[in-house]
């Protein structure tokens, strides 16, 4: 407990700053809608773009006038957003005491490897979790100001699961990796460049359909946006495999850290 504690408050100004991040981003994006939503120049240039610019964007065939399509579009940038803090969050967490030169301190105590790890997950998780609440909190109060149409609110909370799954993804593969790697310094940067690589195979995907098939590499494609737009929801056996990977992940940074040889 005192390790659960102490990672939570050695994250605290972080985490603050992640949330207004956050914050600062559903509100910047919401404050857009109102242009395109009333059609003119705005949605006129949207409509002018290619098919291959929209994909690029996070457009796709989305009707960006309306709040559920706007939304979908804003969605992509909130979930980049905050994979990148989840899978940093991850490798940092477990490293850091490498990193720092705490471990011969950490290892003094009367706890097992196992119990470390397992303080330093919990904490990643309330952290994973209050970060997805400040989004969902601060969509449902700027989708609210703005909307002037159908209330969105199932959308929006159908969104959030979908979010919350992928930073559980991303942060256990950052503990993973972690975990599994002889210098755990550089977890950080290998997991972002897999984080961009994954990213990356999601755009390609919207560009072409015979591509369909990477989407398994990329958690950014395990949920679809269309799919929520259109009141159909979240695929359950995406989200049961979604679960199984991050089971996976956890289950390796627990065998990995107890056999690694940790460098003090």
């Amino acid at each position: 407990m005192n390790i659960f504690r102490r990672e939570l408050r050695a994250h605290r100004k972080g985490l603050i700053i992640w949330g207004v991040c956050l914050f600062l981003l559903v509100v910047s994006g919401m404050s857009k809608y109102s242009a395109y939503s009333a059609g003119g120049a705005s949605s006129e240039v949207f409509d002018a773009l290619p098919q291959t610019m929209k994909a690029l964007l996070g457009i796709g065939s989305f009707d960006v006038t309306q709040m559920s399509g706007f939304f979908a579009m804003l969605f992509l940038y909130i979930e980049l957003t905050v994979a990148i803090h989840a899978v940093l969050l991850g490798s940092g967490i477990i490293a850091k005491e490498e990193r720092d030169k705490t471990v011969e301190f950490l290892m003094a105590k009367p706890v097992s490897r196992g119990n470390v790890i397992t303080a330093k997950l919990l904490a990643s998780l309330v952290q994973v979790v209050i970060l997805n609440l400040v989004t969902l909190v601060s969509s449902l109060v700027m989708v609210s100001a703005y909307n002037k149409g159908e209330a969105i609110t199932g959308e929006i909370l159908q969104f959030m699961t979908s979010l919350l799954l992928v930073q559980f993804i991303f942060l256990s593969m950052g503990t993973a990796l972690s975990a599994l790697l002889k210098r755990p310094k550089t977890a950080g940067s290998i997991a972002t460049g897999i984080l961009l690589g994954c990213f990356v195979i999601s755009k390609i995907t919207d560009l072409t359909d015979e591509l369909d098939a990477l989407n398994v590499l990329s958690p950014f494609k395990y949920f679809s946006y269309e799919r929520i737009v259109k009141g159909e929801g979240i695929h359950a056996g995406i989200a049961a495999l979604s679960v199984i990977l991050v089971a996976v992940l956890v289950f390796a940074t627990y065998s990995a850290y107890r056999k690694r040889e940790l460098n003090v």
